[in-house]
């Protein structure tokens, strides 16, 4: 299975924070999981409060681990609130059912990896992951 390269996730990284500051946003945390959910980069801007990057983690953990972007989770949590109620039983509590954990693919459509993103809105989030992963040359899963 390729994973998202140290080099790609810190492109992923730099290009989320220029989206935030073009857009004036609050505060960001931004992970980078490879596909199979380690870690690989996790960063914050000054002034991100202190849960964030388990928060982060867990929109990135969550896409991986159901393989949709946070997104498809969040609509499926307004449409069967009990099964990801479940689903985040299973994954002890480390899913966020909510936009901002967007799903990394290659131009074959092989997942890679995941980013999580939190501080701000969660479309604003969103938006942020989605131009980082882009600004690597890769392919964005919202849900």
């Amino acid at each position: 299975m390729p994973n998202v390269t140290l080099e790609a996730a810190r492109t992923i990284v730099a290009a989320a924070f220029d989206k935030s500051r073009e857009l004036g946003l609050k505060p960001l945390t931004v992970a980078v999981l490879d596909s199979a959910g380690a870690l690989k980069v996790l960063e914050r801007t000054d002034g991100a409060s202190l849960m964030r990057p388990e928060i982060a983690i867990g929109k990135a953990h969550g896409a991986i681990a159901l393989g949709m972007g946070s997104r498809a989770i969040f609509q499926r949590a307004q449409e069967q609130p009990y099964f990801i109620q479940a689903m985040n039983a299973l994954a002890k509590g480390s899913l966020v059912p909510v936009p901002g954990g967007v799903l990394i693919r290659d131009s074959g459509g092989a997942l890679m990896g995941a980013v999580g993103i939190t501080g701000d809105t969660s479309d604003n989030d969103e938006a942020c992951a989605v131009a980082g992963i882009e600004a690597a040359g890769l392919t964005a899963e919202t849900g």
